[in-house]
């Protein structure tokens, strides 16, 4: 079978490829590498797939249905490893292959860099299909199961790292554009208030969102595709609160349904209002910035709009 990566695949990672990278152009081969070694029957490539990894539904040796996924380095897949692995199948997908032992959030079992064996879902059932109230109830109680102590002896990114780097792109793109100044003043100011003293030190998501929390068969919600980050529980909610931006900037109530939902969220998940508010903040204008940087202008409208009513 042909490993033709998705288009949108192909977009994604090009917005973001490093100069002389060249997985999408060894991906073919990696992905029939990977088949072969576990005896795997393809069925089909998973369209149109994610952002950062090449999903391909198969059936293993026994019939077993799985799911094959390859990530480049840059996507953190052996952190995602651990976290998985940690994680047990409580509230995320089950992995299907064990971590090598020292393995340390960097390598995988032998052959298998880069490439996870996932329990199957079903991939065109996320929780994003359901009425939006229903949703959010559902995605915040499988988001509330993941937030568990990291493993010892693993080394995960902090929020504090993480959000660091992602300041100094901020930093670039309010001086390439200053009318979006203001914005990432005040996302900057906040994220440095929310580190002076963060409550909790957990292992979460870190990119959670309705679109993360597929139906499956072994519970009824599990979340997917986590680029694993240690911190405090408001920081990996944050995101959820933007869920549906379109639909949000559409009604003429959008600023007062989102300080609402910042409400309801954190009330619900026992979180600090002002926190919540703060990190969704510096997320959402962090992502406008980015997309305007690769010229996704419309999505960057949207986010720092969204932004705005914060």
């Amino acid at each position: 079978m042909a490993f033709e990566p998705p288009r949108r695949l192909v977009r994604a990672l090009g917005e973001t490829a490093p100069e002389g990278d060249d997985w999408l152009e060894k991906l073919p081969g990696l992905a029939r590498e990977a088949v072969e070694r576990r005896e795997l029957t393809v069925e089909r490539v998973q369209l149109p797939g994610g952002r950062s990894s090449l999903v391909v539904l198969v059936r293993r040796a026994d019939g077993t249905p799985a799911v094959l996924k390859l990530a480049p380095p840059r996507a953190r897949p052996e952190s995602e490893r651990v976290a998985l692995a940690h994680w047990g199948g409580r509230g995320a997908v089950q992995l299907l292959e064990p971590v090598s032992e020292g393995a340390g959030g960097a390598e995988g079992s032998e052959g298998s860099e880069g490439v996870l064996l996932l329990e199957r879902l079903h991939p065109d059932v996320s929780v994003r299909t359901l009425p939006e109230a229903k949703a959010l109830l559902e995605a915040a109680g499988t988001l509330r199961r993941l937030w568990v102590d990291p493993p010892e002896g693993q080394v995960f990114e902090t929020v504090a790292e993480r959000t660091g780097r992602q300041a100094k792109a901020m930093r670039a793109g309010a001086d390439a554009a200053p009318e979006v100044a203001p914005l990432v003043d005040a996302a900057l100011s906040a994220r440095e208030e929310l580190l002076d003293s963060p409550p909790e030190h957990r292992l979460l998501h870190g990119t959670f969102r309705q679109s993360k929390v597929l139906s499956g068969d072994r519970m009824p919600w599990l979340a997917v595709g986590p680029d694993p980050v240690v911190g405090e529980h408001a920081f990996d909610l944050a995101r959820l609160v933007r869920d549906r931006v379109e639909d949000l900037i559409a009604q003429p109530s959008g600023a007062t349904t989102t300080r609402r939902r910042v409400r309801r969220l954190a009330e619900s998940l026992e979180v600090d209002r002002d926190r919540l508010r703060g990190w969704t903040l510096f997320r959402a204008v962090e992502s406008g910035v980015r997309a305007r940087r690769v010229g996704r202008e419309r999505d960057a409208e949207l986010l720092l709009e969204f932004a705005s009513w914060l």
